[in-house]
């Protein structure tokens, strides 16, 4: 009832980027087409047909896109994808080929276990329908995590995690390192001269290959995650409040485009 009587004071806020078939899905991925099939002449009626891989836009990373014995979309529980959340805006700090950890986000915002955790890193100013729009960075140079923030989301039970860029992941940890050797040399640069270690001292492979993805998605963690939000996640930077995933209910789902929002009161 309480909920009901000050329901007219709590916020609704948007954290999802803008979805058309000009949104560049992550790198490989089908983009999302769309037709129409039929118009309202001669039948009254707009009828759509889309076709789309699931990593378009705002979207849920599930846990079967790691691990074909995880769970679809349609089996994580509405508590999993909905509770108190600790939004951390690391814009101040993020740079091409960055890195952040845990005590870079514990900084700015208290996490609590169990949280859900949003990641501002800036980098949504990046996205196709921004007007500082600049695919190569969003996708390919934005800031990503250290090694030992893998084992810090573990021990505080985070439920998911929510990124305003293209990977939870450093995009130089994950299949872009192969596929775009001229961005790996400049990365590799980069921390040479801030770290005085290279890419394969940063990040080893194969031991810690896409590591946000393959060692946290799997049982008992199930830490997943959500890429490329956006919207207004500016307003709520450095905030505890309450966030939304919502996905669709989706049997056999390996992830899913999703709508997230953060509710203030």
């Amino acid at each position: 009832m309480n909920l009901l009587e000050n329901w007219g004071k709590v916020k609704i806020i948007d954290l999802t980027q803008n979805l058309s078939h000009l949104t560049p899905p992550w790198p490989t991925y089908e983009p999302l087409q769309i037709k129409f099939f039929k118009r309202l002449a001669p039948n009254g009626a707009n009828g759509q047909l889309i076709t789309t891989s699931n990593h378009v836009g705002t979207h849920l990373d599930g846990p079967m896109h790691f691990d074909t014995a995880g769970r679809d979309i349609a089996s994580l529980e509405l508590e999993k994808l909905t509770g108190p959340a600790a939004i951390a805006d690391i814009s101040d700090i993020a740079e091409d080929y960055g890195i952040y950890t845990p005590e870079d986000i514990m900084e700015r915002v208290e996490v609590k276990k169990g949280d859900i955790l949003i990641i501002n890193t800036g980098y949504h100013k990046y996205g196709w329908d921004q007007p500082e729009a600049d695919e190569r960075r969003y996708m390919l140079r934005h800031p990503g995590p250290s090694m030992d923030f893998v084992d810090w989301v573990k021990e505080m039970e985070i439920k998911w995690i929510g990124v305003d860029c293209g990977s939870a992941d450093h995009p130089m940890n994950t299949k872009i390192r192969d596929w775009e050797p001229g961005e790996a040399d400049l990365c590799n640069t980069y921390m040479l001269e801030k770290f005085g270690k290279g890419l394969n001292e940063i990040y080893p492979w194969p031991d810690t290959y896409q590591a946000m993805h393959t060692k946290v998605f799997i049982k008992p963690y199930e830490i997943i995650h959500a890429e490329n939000l956006g919207g207004d996640i500016d307003k709520v930077s450095n905030k505890r409040t309450i966030v939304g995933c919502f996905p669709w209910r989706f049997q056999g789902g390996e992830s899913s485009i999703c709508r997230i929002v953060a509710f203030e009161g």
